[in-house]
């Protein structure tokens, strides 16, 4: 039996034995991960140079590019390093930087995107407050409150969660350091108090849930009520990318935590994981490019206005 002062280090879940399927599963998240770079990257790029975009709703956008691609390189980079040389190990601290960096991002994001359907509301259903209600300062602040609190949360789950005693081995049943699954690995009744913590956190989150429905249906009223197509139109472009977000977002999040214990297993478990983990920071790009098209021409003037001067890649844009 070990404890958690004799531990120092984890054992992560491989995605396969067999060393030609560690190498396609290297090969796999390499891509996926190159995906979200670019995709986030230029999303980035685009809301920075184009001075078009300089509005709440972009400002809020670059941000949650920003969030996409730390939670996409806190997971994927090392589950990339190990199928690449065949091992599993992390380290204790590398573990603990895992938990505090998910439920970090992750909870960001999540405020981010509420915020989000907040923005949406007022530009919808309170058009003429929109510039008052969402000026610089305000949208500073709420952006500010969003990191703040995935902070605040990060701290509190991580110091709760390694602070309990291990004593049920060290091998994660996860391709990163998960919270449930390290406190498999805690003693008996240990875990409660952790088990409390998340049952707290998951009442702020239904409290942003019914938040983010109650404003898209207020929305959705407002826009049916517009006399013009166009303007009918305009609204859901604008619309439309948000909610598909938070629905995968939440969709997934949800099934990984809330599914039955019944169906519960290890292969399940890990692809649940990647569900949530990695194929949000990574389609959320293309989600918002799809439908909008202000985004659209600034991505192609960053894709079209990138060139060589003097052997170094430049990427300027003229507005």
């Amino acid at each position: 039996m070990s404890n958690s002062s004799s531990i120092t280090e984890f054992l992560l879940l491989p995605f396969a034995d067999m060393r030609e399927l560690q190498i396609l599963h290297f090969a796999f998240f390499l891509g996926i991960y190159l995906a979200a770079l670019l995709g986030n990257g230029l999303i980035l790029t685009a809301v920075a140079c184009d001075h078009h975009l300089h509005t709440p709703m972009y400002f809020f956008l670059l941000n949650l590019a920003l969030l996409d691609l730390g939670c996409i390189s806190t997971t994927v980079p090392k589950a990339m390093a190990n199928s690449l040389w065949d091992t599993r190990a992390i380290s204790y601290s590398g573990c603990v930087a895992q938990v505090f960096l998910i439920v970090f991002l992750f909870s960001a994001e999540y405020s981010l995107l509420t915020i989000m359907a907040y923005d949406r509301y007022i530009a919808i259903c309170k058009p003429l407050h929109y510039g008052s209600l969402l000026d610089n300062r305000a949208c500073a602040q709420m952006a500010a409150a969003a990191w703040g609190s995935g902070v605040l949360y990060a701290i509190l789950h991580t110091a709760n969660t390694f602070s309990l005693p291990l004593c049920q081995g060290n091998a994660v049943d996860q391709f990163f350091c998960e919270i449930p699954q390290i406190l498999k690995l805690s003693c008996s009744q240990s875990f409660l108090s952790e088990v409390w913590v998340l049952v707290g956190n998951v009442f702020v989150d239904f409290g942003c849930f019914v938040f983010i429905v109650l404003s898209y249906v207020q929305i959705i009223k407002a826009v049916l009520r517009m006399p013009s197509e166009q303007g009918r139109h305009k609204a859901f472009s604008t619309c439309l990318p948000h909610l598909a977000v938070v629905s995968l977002f939440l969709s997934t999040s949800m099934f990984a935590y809330l599914k039955p214990f019944s169906i519960s297993s290890p292969s399940l478990d890990l692809v649940v994981a990647v569900l949530y983990s990695v194929v949000p920071s990574t389609v959320n790009p293309f989600i918002y490019s799809m439908r909008n098209q202000e985004l659209k021409v600034a991505l192609n003037k960053v894709i079209s206005l990138t060139f060589f001067t003097d052997g170094k890649l430049l990427i300027c844009l003229h507005n």
